[in-house]
């Protein structure tokens, strides 16, 4: 068996190990202690991140950030990956201190020329854009591994209503518009919440674990209604046309001709102040009928508006 082949063996038998010793490694490969010690230097220099642990009972021990063997990939599965790290350039803080840089050179590494050449070029005319954000989300891996290993955490989150500190269960974190935000179950309400991860000052992980009722896949794909009102807007054509722009009015809007269209649809009496906000923004674009809710919470807003703009007095 050639040296390279071998190095790649222990490889990948330390990766799968926490825990081993130097007789081990020799043991399984039917080497001298001396050349398991030679191997596990040579793979440490490689890049796996492998920990010495001194005393009697002492060996190695793989640090949490385990180098993978090396994978062959084909040039269409290259463009894939590529097409993901496209979609996260923009976002200031990244799981897991993904150094997208650094990955891309190890996979375009033992590519030719023309290959590399192309994605050179596929950078200037495919893109997934998302606004550029300043502020970082910290506490981005610690909810990630919160969430895997179905643990509670402490949080000290600021909200429109001020500081507080919240003992929730992350479900997971998932990425919008530049931002990341993790969905969690707020603890003695059961009710799952949605938290901006910039806002996070600090967290503490506890040491309570329970299962959830729901995964953040099922959450996401679900609008959870607990109290339904019927939300009935008429629209102008240009309003029908921003409503599609919106996600969760997409596939509400009815056009009644051409001119003129509606939406007819129930939302959670929860979302009331954040449904008024949307067709505040959309203008005389949408006439809201139904629920009177919603008709009072603009005609308010609009009342404030024209004071604010008013002509000054004097």
């Amino acid at each position: 068996m050639s040296k390279a082949k071998q190095l790649m063996d222990v490889m990948m038998y330390v990766n799968a190990k926490r825990n081993f010793t130097a007789q081990e490694v020799a043991d399984e490969f039917g080497v001298s202690v001396r050349t398991a010690h030679r191997y596990l230097t040579e793979i440490s220099d490689m890049g796996v991140p492998l920990y010495t642990e001194q005393g009697r009972h002492g060996g190695y021990r793989t640090l949490k950030t385990r180098v993978l063997p090396p994978i062959l990939f084909d040039e269409d599965e290259v463009f894939a990956i590529f097409f993901a790290f496209q979609a996260l350039k923009r976002y200031t803080s990244l799981p897991f201190e993904l150094n997208i840089d650094s990955a891309s050179r190890k996979l375009l590494a033992g590519f030719p020329e023309d290959t590399k050449m192309m994605i050179d070029r596929l950078e200037s005319v495919l893109t997934f854009w998302s606004p550029s954000r300043t502020a970082g989300s910290p506490y981005l891996k610690d909810v990630i591994e919160a969430a895997l290993h179905q643990r509670v955490v402490w949080i000290r989150y600021r909200s429109k209503s001020g500081t507080g500190e919240r003992e929730v269960l992350p479900l997971g974190v998932y990425a919008q518009d530049g931002l990341w935000y993790m969905p969690a179950v707020e603890d003695g309400k059961g009710e799952v919440r949605v938290f901006r991860m910039d806002r996070m000052e600090t967290l503490t992980l506890t040491d309570s674990t329970y299962e959830p009722d729901i995964s953040m896949q099922e959450w996401l794909d679900a609008y959870p209604v607990r109290e339904p009102v019927r939300l009935y807007a008429e629209l102008t054509r240009e309003g029908a046309r921003q409503c599609e722009s919106i996600p969760w009015l997409e596939n509400e809007v009815v056009m009644q001709d051409e001119h003129r269209g509606i939406v007819d649809t129930i939302v959670d009496r929860n979302d009331l102040e954040y449904v008024a906000q949307v067709f505040l923004r959309l203008g005389l674009e949408a006439k809201v009928i139904e629920p009177p809710e919603i008709v009072d919470n603009l005609r308010e807003k609009a009342r404030l508006l024209s004071l604010h703009y008013g002509e000054s007095e004097g």
